[in-house]
């Protein structure tokens, strides 16, 4: 098929990249020119895992092209709009730019035209976009409005889009119904080459297709991830509780999550969630509901206990350290999760201006993200490794599980900093073993009675 994608964010450019990889002729636009020309020249402008090479492959392969907008939306008939919907001021979405989008699409498209939300909006956003190309366009456009909110997990986007538990589709018409199949039925039925494992690829289950009105579909994406917020927060919780209790919320958390009505996703507790994605989806849930006049209370706790997991890590910090002004403090993590580097509201941040507003030194180390960092966070020394980073610290903090910081060399970190101590902001590190290479270990919801024991899963 002849498809465009509006937008060469994460989401975009992973959308129009896999879309080509599973054999469409894909028209990739933004109105960032900078953005054009370092794709044009086979770079990208952000790290994802297998990424890169999926947009080389089919960039060479000639099913790949980067473009204008007008010249994208003028030439195929299937248009994906997966541009930004940032937070405002009150926690809505700006949906200034799928606005644009529309517009454009009003006045440059002739023909039938299949305008597919993908970016994350608000309900009843499609029958905006509805009225903004019935009024704008002066051809008198045939089209149909779909949304195909998307579920790309930053780190695992590639993994995501190949192998999705659900792919939800809102359409208007059965034959814009039947289109989407066509999209993705290389996805829905298997039979096709998967770039992460290398291997033809049959799912082991049919993927779901969710063939629904557009309303609810634009839902689906926001309970969804206010949903898996709400377990974050609930963990936290429970985590705070464990500590006062003498329990360890890690056995607690396995415990619960073995129960197949909950699961274990998403019951790792730690500093907060961050990201694009959980923080202003939750807010936009919360005006969407006020607006018609549904109580929502149960998010807006969720999006404040979040808030809070700041001031009890500082806190936890402080208790340690007594004094901070002086000290030197290694930061290891930036990103808001690791295999990404998007810094976009992560607890890094937030961290490490506490810690230079109190005096502290911060010196940080992140596999991907220090060059984003360093526009938001300059007073902060950035390091080749973790162990510079380490040097004459009085405590490291763990603020980003990288798989990198699980295989650091714990007597190499220890002989270069001021004082041995461990404050791990997602409880990765087990402290038995940090304590058998001579290290003070403080977790998050590991309560002091626990403090002998691992989790462990015993089999009778």
């Amino acid at each position: 098929m002849e498809i465009s994608v509006i937008g060469a964010g994460y989401v975009g450019l992973t959308s129009a990249a896999c879309l080509a990889e599973l054999g469409h002729n894909v028209l990739c636009a933004d109105r960032d020119i900078a953005k054009l020309e370092l794709l044009q020249r086979g770079e990208l402008p952000f790290f994802e895992p297998y990424l890169a090479g999926i947009v080389q492959r089919n960039w060479q392969a000639g099913r790949l092209k980067f473009t204008s907008t007008e010249a994208a939306v003028s030439r195929n008939e299937v248009i994906f709009v997966c541009v930004g919907t940032p937070p405002l001021h009150n926690g809505d979405a700006d949906l200034s730019a799928v606005e644009s989008v529309a517009r454009t699409i009003a006045r440059t498209a002739q023909g039938y035209r299949l305008v597919i939300e993908k970016s994350t909006v608000p309900v009843q956003t499609g029958r905006r976009v509805r009225k903004t190309l019935e009024i704008h366009s002066s051809r008198r456009l045939q089209f149909d409005v779909a949304s195909n909110p998307e579920f790309l997990r930053e780190g695992c986007a590639v993994e995501d889009f190949f192998h999705p538990d659900r792919i939800v589709a809102g359409v208007e018409s059965a034959s814009a119904g039947e289109l989407m199949r066509e999209i993705y039925k290389p996805v829905l039925h298997g039979f096709f080459t998967c770039p992460v494992h290398e291997q033809r690829c049959k799912p082991r289950t049919k993927v779901p297709l969710v063939l629904t009105d557009i309303n609810s579909a634009e839902l689906i994406k926001h309970a969804s991830n206010s949903f898996l917020a709400m377990k974050i927060s609930f963990i936290n919780l429970i985590a705070d509780l464990c500590e006062a209790a003498g329990a360890d919320v890690k056995t607690v958390a396995q415990g619960v999550g073995l129960d197949r009505r909950i699961g274990s996703a998403f019951l790792q507790p730690g500093i907060g969630f961050g990201g694009s994605c959980f923080p202003k989806d939750v807010q936009a849930l919360v005006v969407i509901a006020e607006k018609m006049g549904c109580d929502f209370t149960l998010l807006k706790d969720v999006y404040a206990v979040n808030r809070k997991r700041i001031d009890l890590f500082i806190e936890k910090v402080k208790r340690e350290l007594w004094v901070l002004n002086g000290k030197t403090i290694a930061l290891w993590g930036l990103a808001f999760k690791p295999d990404t580097d998007d810094i976009r509201f992560a607890p890094s941040l937030e961290v490490a201006r506490r810690l230079v507003a109190e005096g502290a030194r911060v010196q940080a180390y992140d596999p991907a993200a220090m060059a984003n960092a360093k526009s938001q966070l300059p007073s902060v020394t950035y390091c080749e490794n973790p162990y510079q980073a380490a040097e004459s610290a009085a405590a490291i903090l763990l603020v980003t599980e990288w798989d990198e910081f699980r295989t650091v060399d714990w007597e190499r970190v220890r002989a270069v900093m001021e004082r041995p101590l461990m404050i791990d902001g997602r409880n990765m590190y087990s402290r038995n073993e940090l304590a058998s290479h001579g290290f003070e270990y403080i977790g998050i919801g590991r309560g002091v009675q626990s403090q002998a024991l691992e989790p462990a899963l015993v089999c009778a």
